[in-house]
């Protein structure tokens, strides 16, 4: 029985980068899968070379190739992200995130009660986010851009958590609710307290997205991936 070589594994990277698999984890994945299919198809066959059998080996993926691979992966990836934005997003309804909660609440609903809809408080407050928000998105670019630059490995959950970091046009989405939303709304103090609620829970979500969890990459690199570590 052959076993595989440095230059093999290498030879297998660069086959997975071929195929367009462009994120190290997944290259890994699919290495260690391609590398355990041709030790065993060797103990079968030994006459047949590398190339052969990786032909085979790619053969059982079917028409799509890897396709169906990283789309998988990309769900599994885009689930867990989820699931982190609501963990964060739970943490302001906790003590002691949840007084900043309401407290921004009540403000909010103080300035739509006293305001009209045309009013400049209410303008002023949603440039604001949307400010932020663009120069936190223009930083995730900029990091992301860095790190293709300097050839860096690319991580599948690092690159979904700086693309839901690009969301800089959702900024604005609140003032345009403010405009269209019905007047009679405004009739009674409980629409009101449910409408600002719902805006602060917006912009909550929109600062998980854009602040938090970038600024947590590292950590949730290194419990999502063992090896990253090691391959830094």
């Amino acid at each position: 029985m052959m076993n595989l070589t440095e230059k093999h594994i290498e030879q297998l990277y660069d086959f997975t980068r071929k195929h367009f698999v462009e994120h190290y984890d997944l290259q890994t994945e699919l290495v260690d899968h391609l590398a355990n299919g041709i030790e065993a198809k060797w103990q079968e066959n030994p006459k047949l070379t590398f190339e052969e059998i990786l032909g085979l080996e790619f053969k059982k993926f079917g028409v799509f190739g890897f396709m169906d691979v990283v789309e998988n992966r990309q769900m599994a990836m885009t689930k867990k992200y989820h699931k982190l934005v609501w963990k964060h997003f739970k943490e302001f309804f906790e003590v002691p995130k949840i007084i900043f909660t309401i407290f921004a609440t009540v403000f909010l609903f103080i300035v739509l009660k006293n305001a009209t809809l045309n009013d400049i408080v209410a303008v002023i407050l949603v440039l604001f986010a949307a400010i932020f928000a663009f120069f936190e998105m223009i930083k995730n670019q900029l990091k992301m851009k860095s790190q293709i630059e300097e050839n860096k490995k690319r991580w599948l959950f690092e690159e979904i958590i700086s693309s839901y970091g690009n969301i800089m046009v959702m900024a604005a989405m609140p003032i345009q609710i403010l405009i269209h939303f019905p007047k009679f709304a405004f009739i009674n103090n409980y629409s009101l307290l449910i409408l600002s609620f719902l805006i602060v829970s917006y912009y909550l979500v929109n600062y998980i997205i854009l602040k938090i969890i970038p600024s947590k990459t590292e950590e949730y690199l290194r419990e999502t991936y063992p090896e990253y570590e090691i391959s830094k």
